[in-house]
């Protein structure tokens, strides 16, 4: 792809989703959803295989199903309230079709199919665009929608997205699947927190871009997309495969890793509103999560390759390492002596 043209698709992409972070009204918002949208299309089907096309497809009629649900959501509210505000979400109609389909946009359970059907044919950096930086503008959205909402039904999909992004990690091969279900699973805390705590949501939604930059990162640059590939990693760059274990325990949650601070927030979050039930079932769903970071982290440090001496051995070659790949993984990892400071924010 040209650099102008990439220059472009990204300014376009930066653009939708500043629009309508920054917007107040539901029209703007709408607009900055349709653009981020638009911009990203060319780059799903940037290999030019039948694959990403159909990942493209699925991704443009997903993502324009939603967004014509929004759109009429909003009119309908608009036509009882005459304001087409964010924060002005009256009718109980508009505010559930409103819900569905910033769920069908953040891909949350049970509208998460078209998530794990389209991630298998995009290359890894879209991938990480589409789970990372996709992520901001439904997810403000639903935040500041978040109070007119039904919070039982609200805590049932977070509690469902955290069980299905469980179950469907455990038997997949391909690391980007796995990390869509892991996308699902850590949609699934912020969904449930969000509201009683939505400052608890945006902290989760912060450390889970974090975590998920960085293990995409460390996967385009050791050429990282299944378990075969992983067993290998050893051999390209020691250091950074040393890394990537700890970030995968961050990942699932383990102290002393910063992915433990927003778990633990929330766990204790949902103590505090008496909702002990639903707190253990949280931490139950949390350790099938841990089980494919876990076996993962097996593979890559305690397995040998099949057939090592088919792989460089990048190790011993100069390498062009990401210079953003350092300060990422710092804060993917040692954040958690500033939690104390954390908690007073909250």
């Amino acid at each position: 792809m040209s650099p102008y043209l990439m220059f472009v698709l990204l300014l376009s992409l930066s653009m939708g989703t500043m629009i309508t972070v920054s917007s107040n009204h539901w029209f703007l918002a709408w607009v900055g959803l349709e653009l981020n949208t638009l911009a990203i299309i060319p780059l799903l089907s940037e290999m030019h295989h039948p694959r990403a096309t159909e990942a493209a497809t699925k991704y443009f009629l997903t993502q324009s199903m939603a967004s014509a649900l929004l759109l009429f959501a909003t009119m309908l509210n608009a036509s009882y309230t005459g304001e087409w505000t964010i924060i002005n979400m009256q009718t109980p109609i508009s505010t559930l079709m409103l819900m569905i389909a910033l769920m069908i946009k953040l891909a949350i359970a049970p509208f998460h199919l078209w998530l794990t059907d389209m991630i298998q044919g995009l290359s890894l950096t879209t991938c990480l665009i589409v789970l990372t930086w996709q992520k901001l503008a439904p997810m403000v959205l639903l935040i500041q929608a978040s109070p007119e909402m039904n919070s039982t039904l609200l805590t049932s999909l977070g509690t469902l997205s955290l069980l299905v992004g469980g179950w469907g990690g455990l038997n997949q091969s391909h690391l980007r699947k796995i990390m869509a279900f892991s996308s699902i699973a850590h949609l699934g805390w912020m969904i449930i927190v969000m509201p009683y705590l939505p400052s608890l949501t945006l902290l989760n939604l912060l450390m889970y871009l974090l975590m998920t930059t960085s293990i995409f990162l460390m996967m385009i640059m050791l050429l990282m997309t299944n378990m075969n590939k992983t067993a290998s990693t050893w051999m390209k760059n020691p250091p950074l495969f040393l890394t990537l274990m700890i970030i995968l325990m961050s990942l699932g949650g383990l102290p002393p890793m910063s992915g433990f601070i927003p778990k633990w927030m929330i766990l204790e979050e949902l103590i505090k509103q008496n909702m002990m039930p639903l707190a253990v079932l949280v931490v139950i769903s949390a350790l099938l999560n841990l089980f494919f970071y876990l076996r993962l982290s097996y593979i890559t440090s305690l397995t040998t390759s099949p057939s090592p001496l088919n792989s460089k051995l990048m190790w011993r070659l100069k390498l062009n390492p990401n210079p953003t790949i350092p300060p990422i993984i710092i804060l993917s990892t040692m954040l958690l002596p500033t939690s104390p400071l954390i908690m007073s924010l909250m």
